[in-house]
């Protein structure tokens, strides 16, 4: 077929709208002083949770590291670890990046911090060494 067939056809796709063009007094009125709009009271956010400060018993989601959580943690710690970050265990031999982060977890070594979305929208951060891995994958990596 000749490229003039395809000029022809109407595929039915249409061209992209234009970019609405900023006015010049829009930045007036965003500076302006509009009496005509409430603004509202400052969302309240829970400082316990969000930064961590209350005690382990004002927490609400579980200390236990769920497999998710096991497993991005020590994929992008591996990934990390593969690409010359400074290891925070004696190696002994090791090479695999994996291996090395699964070390590192099981010594409690990892710098990251766990950001767990409640369904109110707050949040609570566990570091890493705050929680519990389970016993049976202890076992699975050659853990105590």
């Amino acid at each position: 077929m000749a490229d003039d067939d395809y000029n022809d056809v109407d595929m039915g796709y249409e061209d992209e709208p234009p970019e609405p063009e900023i006015e010049e007094g829009a930045e007036e009125e965003i500076d302006g002083d509009n009496d005509n709009e409430d603004i509202g009271d400052p969302l309240e956010t829970d400082d316990k949770l969000d930064k961590g400060d209350g005690a382990a018993g004002s927490r609400k989601t579980s200390k236990y590291m769920t497999k998710y959580e096991r497993a991005r943690i020590l994929g992008t710690r591996a990934l990390q670890i593969s690409m010359n970050a400074p290891v925070m265990v004696e190696l002994e031999g090791e090479t695999d990046p994996l291996e090395i982060a699964m070390k590192e977890l099981r010594q409690r070594k990892i710098p990251f911090t766990i950001r767990r979305y409640l369904p109110d929208g707050s949040y609570e951060d566990w570091g890493v060494d705050e929680l519990i891995v389970e016993d049976s994958w202890k076992r699975q990596v050659g853990g105590d």
